[in-house]
C-alpha cells in the first residue's frame, strides 16, 4: 500500500500548556535567576503572543511591581504582585514587532529593566483604522473585540495600539468572570457554521484553567451566576433545530444542572424575521440572568423578540417585540403595549441586558425593520442603534427612553452581531460590529456571507466595526476597525491581586456520542488507499478525530471505523453544501463548499480503530489507526 494519507496527532492545548509550564519551571529551578538576571519567557502558554513571563527568586518575601512601558507615558501598564520569594510574573500589554521595556521594582528598593522583543502581528489581527478618545477616559482599560470573520480576538489601548491578541480563533464573546479569569468560546468546531466544543476559562497570559465541553457544543453567549455556575447557550445536537436551548453547568465539574428549551414555550412557525428558517427558527444570541426577578432573558434574532422566562419553572413571563404575526392569545397575555413618543420596535436584535432598574437595553440591528415583507427596508436606507426600553410588567406597557445610532444612518448599520454595555446611568457602550460594503456601497444582506460565495467572486467587499461609548450623550470613545467584530468588551488586562496560577488545566464535561448510521452503501472492499484527488487528512486529538476531504456535491460517502474484532461503525459524510441564513461567526467557513470536515468524538468508543472511507462505491483504506 502507498503511504497513508496525511495524519497528525495533536495533544490537547491543556496538555501542551502543562508541558510548556513544567519546562519553564524546571528551567527556573535549575538556574540561578535573580532580579538582576531573570528568566524571561515570551508567549509562555503558546496562544497569547504579546504576553510574557518573568521568573526569578529573592532571599526574602518581597512584593514585586512591574511596569510595561508604553510608547508614551499614558500607555504604561502597571501591576503589583503579592510578596514571595519565588516570583512568577505574568507580563501583559506588550507591543508587537517592538523592543518592549519592562521595569521590575521590588518593595525593598531593588530595580531592574528587562527588554522583550516581540514578533510582528499575525496578518489576521486587524489594525485600528481610527480611534477618538483620551488616555484619561480609558485609564488602564483595553477594548477587546472578538471576531466574526477571519480576524483574531484582539485588544486595543487608548491610542489604538494592539496590546493583546490570541493566535487562535476563539469564538463569540469574551467576558471577565467574578474571579478575574476570562470566559470565551473554544476554537474547536463541532458543527457548522460555528458551534464549538464549549468554553475556555483562562487568564490573559493564555493559560487555560478549564475547558468546559458540552454534548451539543456552545454558541454566542454565556453568563456567570453568583455561585460561579455558568449559563451557556447550546442546542440539541440531533433535534433538527439549533440555537434554542440554554443550560446551566456546574463550574467545578462541568455537569449540566438545568436546561431550558424554548420550543416548549414558543411557536416555531409564527412571527419569523426576514432571516428565519425552519432549522434556525429562534437564533438565540444572548442570555441574561436577573436576580431581582429570578428570571432569564434571551434574545431571539429570528423572531425579532426578546423573551423572559421564570428561572425555576421555565414558564414564559413576557415577550418584547413587534406583535405582528404572533398568535393573538400570546399577544394578549405576553406582549407589551407601547406608550410615549417616538417609539420603535427592535428587529433581529442582539445582546439584551437587564439594567439595575429593570429596564431592557439591547442592540437593535434593525435588519429588514419590519415583520411584513412588503415593508422591508433595504440596508442602504436602514439604521442600527443601541436602545433602552422601560417596561412595566404589571401594566404590560413599554416606553423607549434612550437610543444612539439611528442618527448615523447606514454608516452605523449592522445586519448581524453587535452588543451594548451598561456601565452606569447615562454611561453606555454601543458596538456596531457588522458593517459591510459591496463595491463601495452598503451591502444588501451580509457581506461576510457573500464573500464566500462563488457567484460574487468578482465583487469587492470591505468591512467595518464601530465601537462607541457615550457619557451623558457625549461621545467619549469611538474605535473603527476594518473587520466585522462580534462583540466589544472594555476590561483592564490585570485584575486585582492577579498572580500566576500554576498546574494542569482541567477538562470538564463530555462531548456527545456521535450518531452512527445503519445505512449500508453498496461498496466493493479494496485494499486501495483513498485516491489522492480527495486530498484527505485526519487530525487525531485526545477526545476526537477530524476527517477532512474534498467531495463532489451530493457524493455518497461514509467514514468507517473498524474495531479490533473487525466490526464496522459507520458515520455519514454530508457532502451537500449547507445554506445558512445567519453567520454570526464566519471564521470556520471554507471558500470551497466541497471541502468537508467530519468530526467524530471518541465518547462511547474504546480501543483501537482502523479508519476507512466509503466513496465511489468502494471501501478505501486510509492507513490510519486511532485509539480511543
Amino acid at each position: 500500500m502507498e503511504e497513508q494519507i496525511k495524519y497528525e496527532k495533536i495533544a490537547h492545548i491543556l496538555t501542551q500548556q502543562n508541558e510548556a509550564e513544567k519546562a519553564f519551571m524546571a528551567e527556573l529551578e535549575a538556574g540561578n535567576y535573580t532580579i538582576d538576571n531573570p528568566l524571561v519567557k515570551l508567549n509562555p502558554y503558546l496562544i497569547a503572543p504579546l504576553t510574557a513571563m518573568i521568573l526569578f527568586e529573592t532571599p526574602v518575601d518581597t512584593e514585586a511591581t512591574i511596569v510595561v512601558r508604553g510608547k508614551e507615558h499614558a500607555g504604561d501598564i502597571r501591576h503589583t504582585f503579592p510578596a514571595g520569594k519565588k516570583h512568577i510574573l505574568p507580563i501583559y500589554g506588550l507591543y508587537a514587532d517592538y523592543e518592549n521595556t519592562v521595569d521590575i521594582i521590588m518593595a525593598n528598593g531593588q530595580k531592574n529593566t528587562v527588554k522583550i522583543q516581540t514578533e510582528a502581528l499575525h496578518p489576521d489581527v486587524p489594525l485600528a483604522a481610527s480611534i477618538k478618545t483620551t488616555s484619561e477616559y480609558m485609564g488602564n482599560n483595553i477594548m477587546f473585540l472578538t471576531a466574526a470573520m477571519r480576524a483574531m480576538p484582539v485588544g486595543y489601548d487608548y491610542a489604538g495600539d494592539v496590546r493583546w491578541y490570541a493566535n487562535k480563533n476563539f469564538a463569540f464573546d469574551l467576558k471577565r468572570m467574578p474571579n478575574g479569569h476570562i470566559l470565551i468560546g473554544t476554537e474547536r468546531l463541532v458543527k457548522l457554521p460555528y458551534f464549538t466544543t464549549g468554553l475556555y476559562e483562562m487568564a490573559f497570559s493564555g493559560k487555560i484553567l478549564k475547558e468546559f465541553v458540552l454534548p451539543s457544543g456552545y454558541h454566542h453567549d454565556q453568563f456567570v451566576m453568583e455561585d460561579g455556575n455558568i449559563l451557556v447557550q447550546t442546542f440539541d445536537f440531533y433535534s433538527g433545530t439549533v440555537e434554542d436551548v440554554c443550560v446551566l453547568i456546574n463550574s467545578e465539574t462541568g455537569e449540566i444542572l438545568k436546561s431550558w428549551d424554548y420550543k416548549t414555550v414558543l411557536p416555531q412557525d409564527a412571527a419569523g424575521s426576514g432571516s428565519q428558517d425552519e432549522h434556525d427558527w429562534f437564533h438565540n444570541n444572548a442570555v441574561w440572568y436577573d436576580k431581582k426577578t429570578n428570571s432569564l432573558t434571551f434574545s431571539g434574532r429570528h423572531q425579532d423578540a426578546v423573551i423572559n422566562l421564570d428561572y425555576e419553572t421555565g414558564k414564559l413571563n413576557w415577550v418584547l417585540g413587534d406583535p405582528e404575526g404572533w398568535p393573538q392569545e400570546m399577544v394578549d397575555k405576553y406582549f407589551f403595549t407601547p406608550v410615549g413618543d417616538n417609539f420603535e420596535w427592535q428587529y433581529e436584535q442582539h445582546a439584551c441586558v437587564v439594567l439595575p432598574d429593570g429596564d431592557i437595553m439591547l442592540f437593535d440591528n434593525g435588519h429588514f425593520r419590519s415583520k411584513n415583507k412588503e415593508h422591508y427596508l433595504p440596508n442602504k436606507d436602514n439604521y442600527s442603534r443601541g436602545i433602552r426600553y422601560r417596561i412595566d410588567t404589571n401594566k404590560m406597557t413599554i416606553q423607549q427612553i434612550w437610543q444612539y445610532g439611528k442618527e448615523r444612518g447606514a454608516e452605523f448599520f449592522s445586519p448581524y452581531i453587535c452588543n451594548v454595555e451598561y456601565y452606569n446611568e447615562g454611561h453606555y457602550m454601543v458596538h456596531s460590529g457588522g458593517i459591510g460594503y459591496e463595491n463601495g456601497e452598503t451591502c444588501e444582506g451580509m457581506a461576510v456571507m457573500k464573500v464566500m460565495r462563488p457567484e460574487f467572486k468578482d465583487n469587492v467587499y470591505t468591512f467595518n466595526s464601530i465601537t462607541c461609548e457615550l457619557k451623558d450623550d457625549k461621545l467619549m470613545y469611538e474605535l473603527q476597525v476594518p473587520a466585522n467584530c462580534y462583540r466589544a468588551e472594555k476590561l483592564p488586562l490585570y485584575y486585582a491581586n492577579e498572580t500566576a496560577e500554576l498546574g494542569e488545566g482541567k477538562y470538564l464535561g463530555k462531548l456527545i456520542e456521535m450518531q452512527k448510521t445503519k445505512m449500508k452503501i453498496k461498496a466493493q472492499e479494496t485494499a486501495e488507499l483513498l485516491p489522492k484527488h480527495y486530498e484527505a487528512s485526519i487530525i487525531e486529538e485526545e477526545d476526537r478525530i477530524t476527517f477532512n476531504a474534498i467531495f463532489e456535491s451530493g457524493e455518497m460517502a461514509q467514514l468507517v471505523l473498524v474495531d479490533e474484532a473487525g466490526e464496522m461503525i459507520r458515520y455519514p459524510i454530508n457532502t451537500v453544501a449547507q445554506n445558512f441564513q445567519a453567520m454570526c461567526v464566519g471564521t470556520f467557513q471554507k471558500s470551497d463548499p466541497r471541502n468537508v470536515d467530519v468530526f467524530i468524538n471518541k465518547t462511547g468508543l474504546s480501543g483501537k480503530y482502523k479508519v476507512k472511507v466509503i466513496a465511489e462505491e468502494k471501501l478505501y483504506e486510509t492507513g490510519v489507526v486511532i485509539k480511543a
